[in-house]
């Protein structure tokens, strides 16, 4: 059995005979004599075979990736490479035992690799040889364990919950799995572990935690997969702040152990309507300015004819600002800002160039008074640059927010080792669906709401806040959670706000809401993605770096080939027909 890693090994261990195992990561022939680069797990230890040596003849067949075991005793480096952390020793080989031989790769195995991501993404078992992934994976590994010695410690039970779960169509896309043993009907793959964990609080569990597999039907993107990975946990007898505070603990723990961070507890609260007014983003990403400025009552008496329709039409207008970069924006680089902003659907976006004299799509049409103001409310200095987006308050928040997020990536005002961390609270208790034509849970239906908002419900849903809370690191929405409904008539009243009939309610929800007639306790719980709790801590924006086996933008795996086509007689075992 393999003993030894290559990288426990040091100068400490010099004259000492060890046997190692790895696959052959390079080899060169300086006149005669060969060195090999051993790869393991943990990394390279070069390998040295003299002409003379017993095992040179083996040694010349070996080519890129052959696996081999070796014996040898370890010798200090005549030229030392400070690049490995093995790279002040090495190995002079007495033994080598050719175990496998291996295909000529379809790309080369190496950091700085040039091969497409669909090309590793075929050949996902040699993309893994690479140590970035490795240490990733490593990292992933060191996360779990933390996550699982610091709830133990804090009186959780790590519970497992069904994977075959009933359909609840009321979020994203269910993954739906046919039932062969009953005709027509199927189970959903769960896409959180939600009512099983309240299940187990009704059930007297009081602290429960998974590392929860969960599936979603929906579009993809870099941060998300249709098969994903949460820490889960729901407590008993708590309020808000009590799970915010396991939950922020937890995360100082990881970042403690795993980056050696000291994060300051407690985290800062932003209410969900401050983060949309100063970011256009219920994540928002900290680590630089450019808030959002209203500055609609400037231009309460314009003469700028859409700005005016805009203050007519009860819309807002509102800017942010890029400090001395106004020479660096060209009319074809605003355009292409102006295309993106559409794509969040803003009508257009307005540019002004603070310099000697103002430049822009409506500075000759700016009152001298209107000058002043937004020099004076934005703190205008030459060299400025105002972008300007007018509209309904949704569509100018939101775009605004993402132009934002692109200014800081383009202008490098971002600094990707810095960490900033918070709360989110306050969310409301329901968003309007224009697809639906009604109002639909923000979070989920089981989500309590504030309790001065309780009489609202159905009378006032565009102004109900929830007991919710989502935990933000770096823009991205880490994990999340709320206080949940245990009250029965509560519970109703939420269901009818969201317009669900009695026949809905016993279809979708029968079993869980007869579970809350039977002594239910206050709870509440969240759960953090693992998948990009990962990313952020490996300094990745890819998803699919942090997961061993991940799917593409179109849900399929480019290795295995699935999802695949079946059988006609599979079909047939579980009662179902293709559409031709």
């Amino acid at each position: 059995m393999k003993t030894i890693q290559n990288t426990t090994l040091s100068k400490k261990d010099v004259g000492k005979e060890v046997h190692l195992y790895g696959w052959v990561a390079k080899r060169r022939n300086l006149g005669g004599l060969l060195f090999i680069d051993l790869r393991d797990r943990s990394g390279i230890i070069q390998l040295v075979i003299r002409p003379e040596d017993d095992c040179y003849e083996v040694a010349e067949t070996l080519r890129n990736e052959y696996v081999i075991s070796v014996k040898g005793t370890i010798s200090l480096r005549e030229n030392p490479n400070e690049k490995l952390p093995t790279g002040e020793i090495e190995v002079n080989v007495s033994e080598i035992e050719l175990l496998n031989t291996s295909l000529e790769l379809p790309f080369e195995i190496s950091e700085d690799t040039t091969a497409l991501e669909d090309t590793r993404l075929k050949y996902r078992y040699l993309d893994l040889r690479r140590q970035r992934l490795h240490d990733i994976l490593t990292l992933r590994h060191h996360v779990t364990m933390a996550v699982r010695n610091f709830l133990d410690k804090e009186g959780f039970l790590e519970i497992e919950t069904p994977i075959l779960c009933k359909s609840t169509p009321e979020g994203a896309r269910d993954y739906l799995v046919p039932s062969r043993v009953n005709d027509g009907k199927f189970y959903a793959l769960p896409q959180s572990p939600q009512i099983f964990k309240q299940l187990l609080m009704v059930g007297g569990m009081e602290k429960y935690f998974q590392i929860a597999k969960c599936f979603r039907d929906e579009d993809l993107r870099a941060d998300r997969q249709p098969e994903f990975t949460q820490i889960d946990l729901e407590m008993s007898f708590v309020e808000e702040e009590d799970v915010m505070d396991v939950g922020e603990r937890l995360i100082a723990s990881l970042f403690k152990e795993i980056k050696g961070i000291d994060i300051s507890l407690p985290l800062r609260r932003m209410k969900y309507d401050e983060a949309m007014d100063k970011y256009g983003s219920d994540k928002p990403d900290l680590r630089f300015g450019m808030e959002i400025e209203d500055i609609t009552s400037i231009f309460d008496d314009t003469e700028i004819s859409f700005l005016k329709s805009t203050i007519e039409e009860n819309g807002v207008i509102n800017a942010i600002v890029a400090k001395g970069v106004s020479t660096k924006y060209s009319r074809k680089e605003i355009d292409k800002l102006t295309e993106y902003v559409k794509t969040y659907r803003a009508s257009g976006l307005v540019t002004l160039k603070i310099e000697d004299e103002w430049s822009g799509s409506i500075a000759k049409l700016l009152s001298e008074k209107e000058k002043e103001s937004l020099k004076e409310t934005l703190h205008l200095e030459n060299n400025d640059m105002v972008f300007i987006i007018s509209g309904k308050r949704e569509i100018v928040k939101v775009s605004l927010g993402a132009l934002r997020l692109k200014l800081g990536k383009d202008l490098d005002l971002i600094d990707p080792k810095r960490y900033e961390l918070l709360w989110v609270v306050d969310f409301p208790s329901f968003e309007y669906s224009e697809e639906e034509g009604r109002y639909m849970a923000c979070h989920h239906p089981f989500t309590a709401p504030k309790d001065s908002d309780i009489e609202k419900l159905l009378t006032d849903k565009a102004h109900c806040y929830s007991k919710a809370y989502d935990i933000v690191i770096n823009g991205y929405e880490a994990g999340g959670g709320s206080i949940r409904i245990h009250n029965q008539q509560v519970q109703a009243t939420m269901f009818e706000a969201l317009g669900l009939s009695e026949e809905e309610i016993k279809e979708k929800f029968g079993f869980f809401v007869d579970a809350l007639k039977y002594g239910t306790p206050p709870h509440g719980g969240m759960a953090f993605g693992l998948d990009r709790l990962i990313m952020l801590l490996a300094g990745t924006e890819n998803i699919r770096d942090v997961i061993a086996f991940p799917k593409t933008a179109s849900a399929s795996c480019l290795m295995s080939e699935a999802p695949n086509i079946v059988s006609e007689r599979q079909l047939e075992e579980l009662h179902i027909s293709l559409r031709k």
